[in-house]
């Protein structure tokens, strides 16, 4: 339920060594996120509300300065407003993001 990933504890369900998990495994599927309302580490939503105990509150537009993006195949940490502007490709090792994950950002970040 929990891996160390990059040195950063990354918690969820069958999480591999590049943040995939039992929900979203797919080859780019490869970022962990840093809940707001906890500051736990998690590969995605499903997983924080399975595990975390309590709902996800979204990052604030004033903290997306915040490094709360942990790419899983060089664990650079991007910043909230880096990620959004990223093009789903990471600024330290090009590794591609899963583009998907937008549809998702709602339940990340205040839009």
């Amino acid at each position: 339920m929990e891996r160390i990933i990059h040195n950063i504890l990354v918690l969820g369900l069958n999480v591999d060594e590049q943040t995939r998990c039992a929900h979203y495994h797919g080859e780019d599927d490869v970022i962990a996120i840093k809940f707001r309302c906890c500051g736990d580490w998690f590969p995605c939503h499903e997983c924080h509300a399975e595990l975390a105990g309590h709902a996800a509150v979204p990052w604030p537009k004033e903290e997306f300065d915040a490094a709360a993006i942990l790419c899983g195949g060089c664990g650079h940490q991007l910043s909230i407003r880096e990620y959004l502007d990223c093009n789903s490709v990471c600024l330290h090792c090009r590794r591609r993001f899963n583009p998907g994950c937008a549809n998702h950002y709602p339940l990340y970040f205040d839009s």
